[in-house]
């Protein structure tokens, strides 16, 4: 049989349409014997979606249970089928390693069990990440390898290679056809159909599902996560639209689509019940989240990415589909069956705009208008467990109105650490970028931040040597990191991807080695602004979260405070930290006077902070406490060095 191959488009529904087509195969060039190329595509993401009605009809939890090992499924009641193993590698963000969990939790429920050893695995998985070239050169390395592990292996032991997410969006066709390095390939949205993809290769044929779905958010699947974790992660959305012109991400997530909040609070009570003391709440654009009954599923996505696609992303702002629903009477009328009557209340509101100086490249107030917007889903979270911290990431700048400032401030779980994505510290650069802000009003949303979170950590992203860069614009960005003084940051040099705005219409024409020297300048600028930071956490002391043992020495354990910074200190028995009461006293902390023993992961703990490193804090631990206690005791997450309390709007918290 000839070798087929498929050709995809986006039909005028918004879902992919696929053909099978011969390929031509040169006379002087023997067939290689490849498999056919199943391609599935059935439904946004493939595999079903259960509506709102579906949930609130369910009597037991979700697909999955986190932090759980589930029952092996049985046929016919008596016999236990025969379990097959996965292993899973996963490159890139945060979501790549939730989207890992979610398959986990797909596969445990298809006969398959996670494996950390490859030599036992009938299936190999690798969660891509295609942000930038070198990412996806790491997992070309990697794929070569576990191709050579199949050659090893008799042809009924040959494990199924599976490439999923970013990179397999971008690049199904020569991961199947050209360099044969997989079997399979599945986007993001496509997790649900991974048993059928594999049953599929596993009958001689290679199987792909990329299809970007308008609608999937994987909301009734509670992600499988290592059994005891006491940090965890939870998407809120999916997708972008914010298409900055050097990003691939709206081409390999998809359009923006937000998750039914019940489904988010059902999964954080889940995760407090089982003690999980961290959530990070998790999305492309995550403080653009904006749920209604009608928009949750990001609407139609054909105009917005067909426009991506044809290279008509000019810049202007683009009027979409109106889905205002009539102001506060009518929202609560059209809320979605099974959204929690605390939601409904605290949703529905109208849109307050984008920090101010901010813009984008769409209408949003006709999207988020009488919808459950970020500050109102944020509050709800952290009203869930006062004792549980609640992250979020990845933000773009434009989404934090004065009411997502609000909450932080007035949330003592809420931690007082913002991720800031600046990219470059130049007008016209950030104008190239298609970013939807200048210098100017950057600064002044920093400010901002500052003034209603007092000692709030930023941090931020950092490209160099972008499209038509100049010097000039480079020490921009070089004056920005001196002023701003991030406690962290992710800095890159320019990687330009196929398909983006930027490869079709700029030219990369900064040379690499001034692109590697640009990169070293702002990375020392970062460094100098970091420890003036870091000295000045001398003598502070903490709240920190006991993460575990120490790499480096088992004597010791580390922590992570609530700007997101590690602490080292010795593993040592402590009692109840009070403050400044005598710890000998029984009464200190309510009372509870226990005897002194180790913190455990997963615990708080009082460190007070005795020197430090470019990256790293130490400290000695002063007692185990509570988040809230130590609020009660100090209205802050941190005490000063002097000994005054940080003043902060928190000490009037809810």
């Amino acid at each position: 049989m000839a070798s087929t191959t498929a050709c995809f488009g986006l039909a005028a529904s918004g879902t992919l349409a696929g053909t099978r087509v011969p390929r031509a195969r040169s006379a002087a060039k023997p067939t290689t014997g490849r498999a056919a190329l199943s391609v599935r595509a059935h439904g946004p993401g493939g595999g079903q979606h259960l509506t709102p009605e579906d949930v609130s009809k369910m009597n037991t939890a979700p697909t999955g249970v986190a932090g759980a090992v589930l029952d092996a499924p049985t046929g016919d009641g008596s016999k236990i089928e025969e379990r097959k193993h996965v292993y899973v590698e996963t490159y890139g963000c945060q979501m790549n390693v939730n989207d890992s969990e979610v398959m986990l939790s797909v596969l445990k429920q298809g006969g398959w069990d996670e494996t950390t050893d490859i030599h036992d695995a009938d299936v190999i998985l690798v969660n891509t990440c295609a942000i930038r070239e070198k990412a996806e050169a790491k997992i070309w390395q990697r794929l070569a390898y576990f191709k050579s592990l199949r050659r090893r292996k008799k042809k009924g032991e040959k494990p199924v290679v599976g490439v999923l997410g970013c990179m397999a969006e971008r690049l199904k066709t020569k991961l199947l056809e050209t360099d044969q390095l997989a079997d399979l390939v599945a986007g993001p949205d496509a997790y649900r159909d991974l048993p059928n993809l594999i049953n599929i290769v596993n009958g001689g044929n290679q199987a792909m599902n990329v299809q970007l779905s308008v609608e999937e958010t994987y909301a009734d699947i509670i992600p499988v996560r290592k059994e005891g974790a006491h940090a965890a992660f939870v998407t809120i959305m999916r997708g972008c639209d914010n298409a900055c012109s050097f990003c691939i991400v709206p081409y390999t997530r998809g359009r923006e689509r937000s998750r039914d909040p019940s489904s988010i609070e059902y999964e954080v009570r889940l995760l407090s019940e089982q003690g999980v003391k961290e959530i990070t709440l998790l999305g492309q654009n995550v403080n653009s989240y904006a749920y209604s009954d009608e928009n949750g599923s990001g609407g139609d996505a054909t105009d917005f990415l067909t426009m991506l696609s044809n290279g008509g992303d000019d810049g202007k702002v683009r009027e979409e589909e109106d889905f205002s629903v009539g102001g506060a009477d009518s929202v609560l009328k059209t809320i979605p069956v099974g959204m929690s009557p605390e939601v409904a209340s605290a949703g529905g509101t109208p849109f307050v705009g984008y920090a101010e100086g901010f813009s984008s490249r769409y209408a949003p107030k006709k999207r988020r208008e009488g919808s459950v917007q970020f500050a109102q889903l944020l509050d709800r979270v952290a009203a869930i467990d006062p004792e549980m911290r609640v992250r979020f990431t990845s933000p773009h700048p434009k989404d934090f109105p004065d009411s997502v400032l609000d909450v932080i401030a007035s949330r003592p779980n809420v931690c007082a650490c913002l991720h800031m994505p600046a990219q470059s510290g130049n007008t016209d650069n950030l104008e190239r970028m298609a970013r939807g802000y200048s210098r100017e009003s950057y600064l002044a949303l920093i400010d901002n931040v500052k003034a209603k979170i007092p000692g709030c950590a930023v941090t931020t992203d950092i490209i160099v040597g972008f499209c038509g860069e100049t010097e000039t614009e480079h020490r921009d960005t070089v004056s920005l990191m001196e002023t701003v003084g991030y406690e962290q940051a992710f800095m890159f040099a320019y990687s330009e991807r196929d398909g983006t705005s930027a490869a079709r219409t700029m030219v990369d024409d900064v040379p690499e080695d001034v692109k590697q020297r640009r990169l070293q300048e702002v990375i020392d600028a970062f460094r100098g602004a970091s420890a003036v930071h870091q000295e000045k956490e001398i003598g502070k002391v903490h709240l920190c979260s006991v993460e575990g043992t120490s790499k480096k020495n088992e004597e010791e354990l580390t922590g992570k405070t609530d700007t997101s910074k590690w602490v080292v200190f010795s593993n040592e028995d402590v009692g109840i930290y009070g403050g400044d009461v005598d710890e000998t006293e029984a009464a200190v902390n309510g009372g509870f006077g226990e005897k002194k023993t180790a913190p455990k992961p997963g615990e708080y703990v009082a460190v007070k902070i005795t020197g430090c490193s470019t990256g790293t804090l130490f400290g000695t631990c002063l007692g185990r406490t509570t988040l809230t206690a130590f609020y009660a005791m100090h209205g802050g997450a941190w005490v000063e060095a002097d000994g005054k309390p940080l003043v902060s709007a928190a000490t009037g918290s809810r």
